[in-house]
């Protein structure tokens, strides 16, 4: 993990004001519309955000989850509806079992203890309850852009973090339970701001055909699966239907004569 700068004292806030750069809001965009694509058969009652609170608001309006939830270390309370709580990542104050959906939008790629903070989240996902995170790629020219030696701001968000693959968290998904739905690569164009230009529209489309492993950023819907339990009865020898011997027969027999 390249650590950021110590002014960054919470990397998911100032990811957030780096979504509105020009490159930034073409990502957001892109993500946005996967977003609002992959949440249209989800429902339930909340939807737990962690991080980037001004971002993805109106894609989770459209889907049939009730309530957006936002978590972060600098989250403002008047966010999402009021539903703005501070809170850490590895000890989310929420109650086991009590979310439907979770949004992990680039958390892992600032996050220090990943599998930790996975762990938090297979814990208060309800059975069935749906992850859906972003990370960048480091497989891509945005993965390179974090090594380019001239480049002065590389402990920067979003250039500092993790460099996770989506093979990796594949990985520790499967291993926490998590059954992986799908994974889809988004945004080809190098991040450079000349780069936007429509002239280079054919890289998006070409990306997508030739090279998909190549996306600037993943994103990965997984779902929590928990095996059903079958309830074994004690091998004890079932009681005889009459515990007692047979009686013998009761009717009386005539005298002899």
């Amino acid at each position: 993990m390249r650590p950021c700068t110590p002014q960054e004292v919470d990397p998911l806030t100032r990811l957030g004001h780096w979504y509105r750069t020009p490159v930034g809001r073409y990502v957001a965009h892109a993500e946005a519309v996967c977003l609002e694509r992959l949440l249209a058969d989800s429902f339930g009652h909340y939807l737990v955000q962690f991080g980037a609170q001004a971002q993805f608001a109106d894609a989770i309006a459209t889907c049939r989850i009730r309530q957006r939830v936002v978590l972060g270390q600098g989250v403002d309370a008047g966010v999402a509806d009021r539903a703005g709580i501070r809170g850490l990542p590895f000890e989310l104050p929420l109650q086991s079992a009590s979310v439907d959906a979770v949004l992990l939008p680039h958390t892992l790629d600032f996050c220090a203890e990943a599998p930790r903070l996975l762990r938090e989240v297979h814990r208060v996902l309800i059975p069935e309850g749906r992850l859906l995170l972003f990370c960048f790629n480091p497989l891509s020219s945005w993965g390179l852009m974090r090594w380019w030696p001239r480049r002065g701001q590389r402990r920067r968000v979003p250039w500092c973090g993790s460099q996770l693959t989506p093979f990796r968290i594949g990985d520790w998904l499967k291993l926490l339970g998590f059954t992986q739905e799908t994974r889809e690569m988004l945004v080809f164009r190098p991040p450079l701001r000349r780069a936007l230009a429509p002239q280079l529209d054919w890289v998006e489309v070409a990306g997508r055909r030739w090279w998909p492993v190549l996306g600037g950023v993943f994103v990965v819907r997984a779902v929590k699966r928990v095996p059903a339990r079958t309830l074994l009865r004690p091998a004890w020898s079932a009681p005889p239907l009459l515990p007692a011997r047979p009686a013998g027969p009761t009717v009386r027999r005539a005298p002899d004569e």
